[in-house]
């Protein structure tokens, strides 16, 4: 039986990562911290493991434990990492140093699984925002490394049940308004999670390795298209469309950030947002990750869309 550790595992992508190593009856650790939220790693089956990434030595003591009692895991999927925070230098700092630490100390107690996968995005290749740059400097220090198998999965916008980000949005169209940052036409990709999912367990047990791959649907939409797929799953024949100025929205997400000061939480709107949100085009070649791994989404922005309207009703978040 296979033994796998996914860090991450309490988040939006970690869950259903779970979720999977446990329909194929692996042996599965959930990488959380004590405090985070357990709502969605209800199974029994579940082993529990906080890993302190921020200080080596503790680091290291906790997986000599675990090798000792457990041995290696046969894989890894380390997911996790942060998308917003208070302090931008935090991208860095848990982004990148702490999969350095992850790495070296893997390697320094011979726990080298037979494939590392590092959940990273699109925003890591040609980045503008300080996540991005967090996420290129945590896939250059895996890819120098040698006689460590790795793979490297950069999804472009993840949606599905239980995400938040993409909810709000579902959430406003839905209460009658499309909000568009800026005016020229967004070219946009997306992957639903349960697919990004399929494409993240082909890579660990494919004999490929050492490779970075773009996850999308395989699919463009533009900002347009996106609302108008929106719509028709929440079932809302009229929207009022806005087309906010970029200047306007940069202007918001410098409010949102420095009132986020005094609210002690992390800001969804942001400077390294408008960053995001300003640029126009998140195409990216796939054929890569469909060619090597034989990955074929299940899932286009329409089915996919249905499927999240369904579960966030059935919720109770709609």
């Amino acid at each position: 039986m296979k033994k796998i550790l996914i860090t991450g595992a309490s988040g939006f992508i970690g869950s259903f990562l779970i979720e999977e190593a446990l329909n194929k009856g692996w042996q599965t650790w959930a990488g959380i911290r004590k405090s985070s939220s357990r709502e969605y790693l209800q199974d029994a089956r579940i082993q529990f493991i906080d890993l302190n990434f921020a200080d080596k030595k503790s680091l290291r003591e906790q997986l000599l434990a675990h090798v000792e009692k457990y041995g290696p895991w046969d894989y890894v999927i380390h997911n996790a990492g942060v998308t917003k925070c208070l302090n931008t230098a935090d991208f860095e700092k848990v982004n990148a140093l702490y999969t350095r630490h992850f790495i070296e100390t893997l390697r320094e107690i011979n726990a080298i699984p037979e494939k590392f996968l590092l959940m990273s995005s699109l925003s890591a290749f040609h980045p503008n925002t300080a996540y991005g740059r967090s996420k290129q400097k945590a896939e250059q220090f895996l890819e120098a490394q040698t006689g460590f198998p790795f793979i490297i999965l950069r999804p472009t916008g993840v949606y599905g049940p239980r995400e938040k980000d993409y909810f709000l949005m579902l959430k406003t169209i839905q209460n009658g308004l499309d909000v568009t940052a800026g005016f020229e036409t967004q070219k946009l990709t997306f992957i639903y999670v349960k697919d990004l999912v399929q494409a993240a367990f082909l890579a660990l047990e494919s004999p490929i390795q050492n490779k970075a791959y773009f996850v999308t649907d395989g699919k463009v939409y533009s900002d347009d298209e996106y609302t108008r797929i929106a719509k028709n799953a929440l079932g809302k024949k009229q929207v009022l469309k806005m087309r906010v100025p970029l200047a306007v929205l940069k202007a918001v997400c410098t409010v949102s950030e420095e009132f986020s000061k005094f609210t002690g939480k992390p800001a969804t709107l942001n400077r390294d947002k408008y960053n995001i949100m300003k640029q126009r085009d998140w195409t990216c070649d796939t054929l890569p990750l469909e060619k090597d791994l034989s990955f074929k989404a299940g899932y286009d922005l329409q089915r996919g869309m249905q499927e999240c309207v369904k579960w966030y009703r059935t919720n109770g978040w709609l």
